[in-house]
């Protein structure tokens, strides 16, 4: 009988500067599906929005779509979706959500089954985050250029997650 999966796995990485953040998105897209969440906490200016950039361009784009597009805080849009392999994903910054259910004007339904949603201020769901997903949390260190990464995998993501251990 095999030993069931843990529900959850986590562990801190060390980012030495921005290349090194950038280099985690990559690993992170190299290892995403339809339907995973990513959820990036941490304050303003830790690295939720360059670490998504980073994500994004590593996806494929589709046969229309541009490589290396450019890719804004959705911070006053609240939403922006970009055409990826395998997946569109769903860039949200919830910062100026007022409700958890306010995302449901989103598209947040869609984006769960038909994208990969990217989750900047994941707090502001509440009850509404799912249980199934990647949590990355960037946190500011004593060198200005350097990044703290608490990661937790949950549900699959807690497998999925060995690879990224093997990161830093």
């Amino acid at each position: 009988m095999a030993a069931p999966l843990p529900r959850s796995v986590s562990f801190e990485l060390d980012l030495p500067d921005i290349g090194a953040t950038a280099a985690l998105a990559r690993a992170v897209a190299a290892c995403v599906r339809t339907g995973d969440v990513i959820a990036l906490g941490g304050d303003l200016g830790a690295g939720k929005t360059t670490f998504a950039r980073a994500f994004i361009n590593a996806l494929p784009p589709l046969p229309d779509g541009a490589p290396g597009e450019e890719v804004p805080s959705p911070t006053f849009t609240l939403l922006q979706v970009y055409e990826r392999a395998p997946a569109a994903v769903w860039h949200f910054d919830l910062y100026r959500l007022e409700r958890p259910e306010e995302v449901y004007e989103l598209g947040f339904e869609e984006a769960l089954t038909e994208g990969i949603p990217l989750i900047e201020w994941p707090e502001r769901l509440g009850s509404l985050l799912p249980d199934e997903r990647l949590d990355l949390r960037l946190t500011f260190v004593e060198d200005p250029e350097a990044r703290r990464v608490a990661v937790t995998g949950h549900g699959t993501w807690a497998q999925r997650c060995e690879g990224l251990h093997e990161f830093g």
